[in-house]
């Protein structure tokens, strides 16, 4: 039976607004579909883990734009949009829009911790599908898809995991294998300075042969790493190194759908679910385990999912549970995440264009691009111009629409406006043409900028 959730005067608010989004001028994506439209998620006609249900979609008489309006997301919304238009200290500041929002209302609200869920079962089953793996696991955050992989992966101490040196698993996730799973790290730094290679690594594996030295279990790669894609060629190369000696391989692979989407563009294809399935199946099949981050550049609030097989997969749920991280009801989590993967994947190309245009625009103004833009992230130094990063900081914090940095790494993603990029680039020249020789002299002789988690 057809419930209806939206009372007539809800409806008149629903209406799509005759609103630009600050990303609009660039991103022309189509309107958005009807909700009454049955979606992968929410046709809810779907066999969960614990029951069988059938149910038929929800359907509001509405259909918000894809976007942010005042009557919908309220004046407090559109003015934080504003500021996320021109912020480029990451992805993560994305924000659910009206219609992702509304979508989400008519997800199932039953107790995924029994099972009962739909919405986040289908979910599941899509994402491990387009992963081309047999599992996944819906999970708040990143961080703990990766800390449940270790521990899922890790039976018994001793052990050891082989990590890039500047990875977010190494760096930035509170010594979690150390904490969670007892594992030592070792870290290694690229001799390519990009990404780690099978030569790398193997000089480094600890095979058990020397008492004193935990044995090599795990290895962790992440793609993208500083906006650089990891060939799939090299990870393969790696998988067979990691197979010849019992050790699995695992991916955090929190912008592993910018990588797909850089994969798409480079064979012609259409950015659509087809694409998607074929490509991310193809990047991660060389890995045991992969975590997908669907809170970054996709634009869903939070979550990530954990794929691979369903054994692991089986082990990391009961682990999720002992971590407190078990969802009750989480379909309306579940929606917009399944709506941010059909609606703002395909955007994905797009800030990747944008970020290239961005990288271009810096160096012939002078700037020293310091790493390949092969998706949405720029690594810059205006150290050439004799501009300090503080300096040019300082200086987009106060522009009558201010321009927020947070280190020499500028994120590009789908709300992101062009005029900001025209805007920092054209300070970044008034600044520079506004340098003493002493100021440039003093600025040169610093420490180059680098790559790296700020």
């Amino acid at each position: 039976m057809t419930t209806r959730l939206v009372s007539a005067s809800l409806r008149r608010t629903l209406r799509p607004q005759a609103i630009v989004s600050p990303a609009q001028t660039l991103f022309t994506p189509s309107p958005a579909p009807r909700l009454a439209t049955r979606s992968p998620v929410l046709g809810l006609g779907t066999t969960n883990r614990a029951m069988s249900t059938t149910a038929q979609p929800l359907r509001p008489a509405a259909d918000p734009a894809d976007d942010i309006t005042e009557s919908y997301g309220g004046a407090a919304n559109v003015a934080h949009l504003r500021r996320v238009a021109r912020d480029f200290r990451t992805d993560t500041i994305t924000m659910p829009t009206d219609a992702q929002v509304a979508y989400a209302a008519q997800a199932s609200r039953g107790d995924d911790v029994e099972g009962e869920d739909p919405t986040t079962t289908a979910l599941e089953e899509r994402i491990a599908r387009l992963a081309g793996k047999e599992a996944a696991l819906l999970c708040l955050s990143a961080t703990m898809c990766n800390a449940l992989a270790v521990r899922s992966h890790l039976m018994q101490p001793p052990h050891s995991i082989i990590v890039d040196a500047r990875a977010h698993t190494f760096k930035n996730e509170v010594g979690g294998a150390a904490l969670f799973s007892q594992a030592t790290s070792h870290a290694l730094t690229p001799r390519n300075g990009l990404y780690l290679v099978r030569e790398d690594i193997e000089e480094r594996l600890e095979l058990g042969n020397d008492v004193h030295i935990a044995p090599t279990r795990l290895i962790m790669l992440e793609d993208t790493l500083n906006g650089v894609v990891v060939p799939t060629e090299e990870v393969e190369r790696i998988a067979a190194l990691a197979g010849e000696h019992g050790i699995l391989l695992h991916v955090d692979g929190a912008r592993v759908w910018n990588s797909a989407a850089a994969a798409i563009e480079r064979s012609g294809g259409v950015q659509d679910d087809a694409a998607l399935g074929t490509a991310l199946a193809s990047i991660l099949a060389p890995y045991s385990t992969a975590s997908l981050c669907l809170s970054k550049g996709l634009g869903a609030p939070l979550g990530s999912a954990l794929v691979g097989p369903k054994n692991v997969i089986d082990r990391a749920r009961w682990f999720r549970k002992a971590f407190g991280g078990a969802w009750r009801q989480s379909g309306h989590v579940a929606a917009q995440a399944d709506w941010a993967i059909t609606h703002h994947f395909p955007r994905l190309a797009q800030t990747h264009k944008l970020a290239r245009r961005l990288a271009d625009e810096l160096r012939a103004a002078g700037c020293t691009i310091l790493a390949p833009v092969d998706t949405n992230m720029v690594f810059f130094d205006a150290a050439p111009l004799g501009l300090s990063f503080n300096k040019l900081k300082a200086a987009l914090a106060v522009l009558d629409e201010p321009i927020t940095l947070g280190s020499n790494r500028l994120v590009v993603h789908h709300q992101t406006s062009p005029k900001a990029v025209a805007d920092l680039v054209e300070t970044i020249k008034s600044l520079a043409g506004s340098v003493s020789e002493e100021e440039k002299a003093k600025v040169r002789s610093q420490k180059p900028a680098e790559l790296g988690y700020r």
